[in-house]
């Protein structure tokens, strides 16, 4: 059985819990962070979907929800 790609819908009659959406993540010019699969690195720009991360050797651009990066 396949699972759909549309999330189900919480019905206020209900009686189980809403899911719970997780925060949006922010990043600003400057932050530090940490990749798990770049390493280190420190935020240089920041877009409406994307942050774009200087690592040293290279520099790479993150796209939302940025699920493998996380603020030092």
């Amino acid at each position: 059985m396949t699972k759909s790609a549309v999330p189900r819908r919480h019905l206020p009659s209900s009686p189980f819990k809403a899911p719970v959406e997780p925060p949006v993540r922010r990043f600003d010019v400057g932050d530090r962070v940490s990749h798990d699969q770049h390493g280190l690195g420190r935020v240089i720009g920041v877009e409406e979907e994307a942050v774009l991360v200087d690592f040293g050797s290279v520099q790479k651009r993150v796209l939302s929800p940025y699920g493998k990066m996380s603020v030092l």
